[in-house]
């Protein structure tokens, strides 16, 4: 990997995106608007709360890549972000958190059933956008992803507190919770923007493995950042029982003391930041943050080798440097 772009490239990717984004933008607002007050209320909590949009950026980008917009582009990027805060909205009940974006959870000021109905007001309006396009092949990809992201966290709440987690195990849950999404958003981009079988295939594989980097480095950071790095607390994974990479790989290697300490604030909503900091000093002592790194690095290694099959050009160099941010960020 090179080092890090002089100018942040989420920012370069903002300004080539800037003229369909404020549609994006703007759409999103519209269709968040309901005659139920606590709907637009709540959804626009989440959606203004400083999320960068990543997923729809990439979806405009991807449509910018190949120029031959069918001009879906605008509506494909609102429903996957109205996508994804559905799912941050169900998983932060879920996962009983109390911080999302570095400000209280919507269910910490509306209520768990409200979350759960306004990320399904979202979903439903998601679907409405795509259906809209008249393009059933898109609507297709899309609806699949909604359904594999279901079954990513399911599968994820079933291996909550499970120390015989594999990392296979934990793989899948990431491939189906985050990186499919990431997957559909630049697929549909590719598709709208008229690429052929060939472009879309490459753009839906630097998708995927953009999204796995993407989680690997997230879960990392969990152990190794400040509070605030990420918007939640530094430890939340461990109290919330996620076996993700770091601890699976420090309970299979460690020592029974060790063991012992992880799975002792293991799901322990009450475990203290002695405890977390005891924690996360044997994941360092066992490396496991660093070679959770090492593995989103070849996840991203992998996103730009998806797109040496395109022809050269400025988004296409501006996509493999969003890649490097994206790993490089947690440093």
């Amino acid at each position: 990997m090179r080092e890090a772009p002089v100018v942040n490239p989420i920012e370069r990717l903002l300004e080539a995106t800037a003229a369909d984004m404020a549609q994006v933008n703007a759409l999103i607002l519209s269709r968040a608007d309901s005659h139920v007050e606590m709907v637009p209320e709540l959804a626009r909590y989440l959606i203004e709360s400083g999320g960068k949009r990543l997923r729809p950026m990439l979806t405009v980008a991807a449509a910018q890549l190949f120029g031959k917009g069918k001009g879906s582009a605008i509506n494909f990027a609102a429903a996957v972000e109205f996508m994804h805060n559905a799912t941050l909205l169900h998983d932060d009940v879920v996962d009983e958190s109390d911080m999302r974006r570095g400000k209280p959870a919507a269910r910490m000021v509306w209520g768990n059933k409200a979350s759960i109905l306004v990320g399904d007001f979202l979903l439903g309006q998601a679907f409405m956008m795509m259906v809209e396009t008249g393009d059933i092949a898109a609507l297709g990809v899309l609806s699949a992803a909604s359904a594999v992201m279901a079954e990513g966290e399911v599968f994820q709440l079933a291996k909550t507190g499970d120390l015989t987690t594999t990392p296979a195990d934990y793989a899948e849950v990431i491939r189906a919770k985050t990186a499919v999404l990431f997957e559909a958003a630049c697929e549909v981009g590719a598709m709208s923007g008229g690429a052929d079988a060939a472009g879309r295939e490459a753009l839906a594989r630097y998708g995927l493995e953009l999204g796995n980097a993407f989680q690997l480095v997230d879960d990392a950071l969990d152990y190794g950042g400040q509070t605030g790095t990420l918007g939640k607390n530094t430890g939340d994974d461990l109290r919330e029982g996620k076996m993700t990479l770091p601890i699976i790989l420090a309970l299979t290697e460690g020592s029974e003391t060790e063991r012992a300490t992880i799975t002792t604030a293991l799901g322990d909503a009450e475990a203290t930041a002695e405890q977390v900091a005891n924690v996360v000093a044997i994941l360092e002592r066992h490396k496991t943050l660093a070679r959770t790194l090492d593995q989103a690095h070849a996840h991203a290694r992998s996103a730009q080798q998806a797109l040496e099959v395109l022809p050269a050009s400025d988004m296409r160099a501006l996509l493999s440097d969003v890649v490097e941010f994206s790993v490089l960020r947690a440093y």
